[in-house]
This record gives C-alpha cells, structure tokens and sequence, in this order.
C-alpha cells in the first residue's frame, strides 16, 4: 500500500512525538533477564518472549512464541496488504553481564547517561544488542499503524532467543516453517552505522567455528612441589597449543587455512578505501596503538575480509583470591575463528582438531565441544530493495548510505539463503563503540531515535 508524503510525515512526526512511549517500552525489554546461554535464565528467556507476543498483539499483529528444544521463536505476521512481503529478523536474547563489578550502572535498568558532547547513551544490557535494534522496527510499525491504520507492505517477524548461544534450533525451525515464513527480502537489524552520520548496509559478513578445547593430564590436581617438573601441567601443553596457532606475521599457523581464501576485487578495495576509515582512531579508540593482525593487511581488510582465529577464554588451575601451588589436571580454552567467503566450516574445524592432536603428548589427551558454526555470506548489491533502502536512507541521514562489509557473523544471513532462498539486507543503527558483549554496554539515542524513521521510511519505499 503506497503511502503518500503527507501519511509518510504523519508516521514520521508520531516516532518524534512519542518517543517517551518508545522509550519507556525498551525500558520494560532490557529489564528482563534474557541471558540465552545461561541454563538459570530460562524463565526470562520465555518471559521476553511472552512480553513481545503480548506488545506485537496489541498492535494488530497474529503473534504467538513457537517452542523449540531450547528458547522460543516469536513469529508474528502483520495485516495482509498489497504489496511485497518482507521477513523482519532480530533477536530477545543478550550476553551475561560479567564482570559485574565493572559496570557503572545496573545492567538491567536503562540508564540515561548524558556525555559532554550533549550525545544521551542509553545504557544497559541489550540496549544496541540487539533488543534496541530490534524495537526500532517495532516502533516503525507502531507509528505507521498508528497514522494510516496498517502497515505499507506484509510483514512477517522472526525475532530468535538463541543468536547469543550459537543459534542451533533456528535452522530447523526455519525449515519446518518455510512455508509459512516465504517472503520476497530478508531485513536484519544487528548491525553498525558507518559513523554516528553515516548509515550503512551490510553486504558481507564473515562466518564462524567456534570450539572448546580441553587439555587433560594427571587423573587429579597434584602438588606441585612433589609433582613439578616431573608431572605434565597441562597449562602448559595449552599455552603451548594457543602459541602455534599464530605464525609471527600474525596470519594463521593451521595447515591449510587459506586454501580457499580470495583476495577482495579492486573495485571493493577501492569503494572501502574512499569512506575515509581512520586506522590510528578506530585502535585508539580501544586504548591501543599497533595493528596486530597479518602484516601489510589494513585494519580494514583485517576486520571485514580476512579469517581470524582468536582466543575467547582461557581456564586452568587454581583462580581464586590468595595462592594455591597446585598443578591441576585439565586446562581448557575456547577458540573460535571467523571465516571469510568459501572458506568451510567444517573443513577448518576438522583442520584445527588435527593441529591440537598433533601437539597433545602421547600420555595426556583432549575433548572438543564445538559451539556452532556458520559459512560468510555476500548479498548482490544491485538489487531493487537494496536499492530502494538505500535511497530511503539517505532520506533520513542526509547522505548516501555506504555498502560495507563486517567482521561479525550473523549466522542467520546465510540461514535464510539457504533454508528459505531469501537474500537479505543488514541494516543497523549501532556504533562500533556501542560495547556490546562487554560492561557498560550503550545505544545512542539518536540511533534509537533515527533508527525508527529510517524503517518508518524503508518499509515505505519498498511499498512504492
């Protein structure tokens, strides 16, 4: 249903005038303790998911939370009208909030922190991800409903309670409602601005291995002035095994690896040399100064275009306050590696157990425990809806909004290629320093804000 520019202003100017309303509404969603991968969070797991069927209903939208082997799937489907279908996803679930004591304000309670720059952070876990992305889109349905009585196009919503945990039960769950969930483009809403003026969309992202390791020696912690020297600390065995994992010009030390990595055309390397990305301040801005990645390789190709293998946590022995001279009997690490296009997850899986194995000595062992995984994606940039959202972007922010790439993987992307024939367009209004995943997470409150008009302005140009 087209809108005309007068129902378009009207939808616009209900977003500004209720954003007391919208806000008050985010402040419900992250006080709900949605941790995915913690087993005590159940409970709030499905209470977020029963408060968005709740609020999706109250705005004319079929809504109901599917069970699945582990949290809900909330589906909703918005009024039938004339025009494209459109499948909205974003997730309800968030991080644990460790370390705690690192966090200035509760993380549960949305915070308003005002900067010197006069810039308000709204703070609180889940606020950029992504249950503040995720209201965005609501809100934009709230405000067109609001002001033309129903929505420009056929909207479905697909918001998922796993991303945060590997998102195992949503593949087969979007198989079972393929049917159900047919549309003509994917949205996803998970993703950055270019710069706090600059909008974007996500053309590639990057996919994952992730995978625990467990190093086992002795059959019991030993003593380690009888044992040391003579017995296996198996600390070491996993210092050592983290160690070659990197060659010293910082590229990745697996057999095998790059077999089927691809150099980026020089037409992308030329569009991403022109949006002007600093490599000194995005460092700076994290407190450090020295690239540390693959020699002779951009921040830029680093983060976007080429694999990683990173070091997401170490355990081992004795960590509590005080000293114990122990030599424990396991050490374990989790591991992951992000994969750029054609690489497979599986065969580097399969590459990185074989590199442990051949460095675990003959008297000692290791379990694995994968932790997902997921292929990286490219969507075509020349399509019409890509299009379309590109011009309404620039719409709102006033300048064109650039075609990136993302160091993240959003397994979900390439879920819908492959189980639903869906290519999808990742737009997002978070910043790089948002903080997601660590304390003090923030969402800025013009990306909130100009996040609903942007999709106030996209859904009505994919109407047109």
């Amino acid at each position: 249903m087209p809108l005309s520019s007068t129902q378009l202003d009207a939808a616009l100017g209900f977003a500004d005038a209720h954003m007391a309303d919208s806000l008050a509404r985010l402040r419900d969603l992250v006080a709900i303790k949605s941790i995915s991968t913690d087993p005590a969070y159940k409970a709030e797991c499905q209470r977020a998911a029963d408060w968005l069927v709740a609020d999706l209903k109250s705005e004319g939208f079929e809504a109901s939370a599917r069970p699945t082997p582990g949290h809900p799937v909330v589906v909703a489907h918005g009024p039938a009208v004339i025009g494209p279908r459109v499948l909205f996803y974003a997730h309800y679930d968030v991080q644990p909030v460790d370390p705690i004591e690192l966090w200035n304000t509760d993380p549960f309670v949305l915070t308003q922190v005002t900067q010197p720059d006069g810039e308000v952070h709204l703070v609180a876990r889940g606020t950029s991800d992504d249950k503040g992305q995720l209201l965005t889109f609501v809100e934009a349905c709230r405000a067109l409903r609001a002001t033309t009585g129903t929505l420009p196009v056929n909207i479905t919503l697909c918001l998922e309670g796993e991303e945060e945990s590997g998102g195992k039960n949503l593949p087969p769950f979007l198989a079972s409602a393929r049917d159900e969930l047919k549309a003509d483009v994917a949205l996803v809403c998970d993703t950055d601005l270019l710069d706090p003026l600059t909008p974007s969309i996500t053309t590639m992202l990057r996919g994952m291995v992730a995978e625990e390791i467990e190093i086992i020696c002795a059959d019991k912690d030993l003593h380690s002035g009888m044992y040391g020297n003579a017995a296996r600390n198996p600390n070491q065995v996993l210092a050592e095994i983290i160690a070659s994992l990197r060659n010293s010009d910082g590229s990745v030390a697996v057999a095998g690896f790059y077999d089927d990595v691809r150099e980026v055309d020089a037409a992308t390397k030329a569009s991403w040399q022109s949006l002007g990305f600093d490599d000194e301040a995005f460092l700076k801005d994290v407190g450090l100064s020295i690239p540390a990645g693959e020699t002779g390789r951009s921040v830029l190709e680093q983060t976007w275009s080429r694999p990683t293998c990173e070091i997401n946590g170490m355990i081992g022995g004795y960590t509590g306050d005080g000293f114990k001279t122990v030599i424990p009997a396991k050490a374990s690490a989790k591991i992951s590696f992000r994969l750029v296009a054609d690489m497979d997850p599986d065969k580097i899986r399969a590459a990185f157990r074989a590199h442990v194995r051949a460095r675990v000595p003959a008297d000692c062992s290791v379990r694995f425990t994968e932790h997902g995984g997921s292929p990286a994606i490219a969507v075509p940039t020349g399509g019409v809806y890509l299009q379309q959202a590109r011009a309404a972007l620039a719409d709102e922010w006033g300048r064109q909004a650039a075609l990136r790439a993302s160091g993240g993987s959003i397994p979900v992307a390439g879920d819908f290629k492959r189980i639903l024939g869906l290519d999808t367009l990742l737009i997002g209004y978070a910043l790089a320093d948002d903080r997601i995943h660590s304390p003090n997470e923030k969402y800025n409150l013009k990306s909130f804000h100009k996040g609903i008009r942007s999709w106030i302005r996209v859904l009505a140009a994919f109407a047109a």
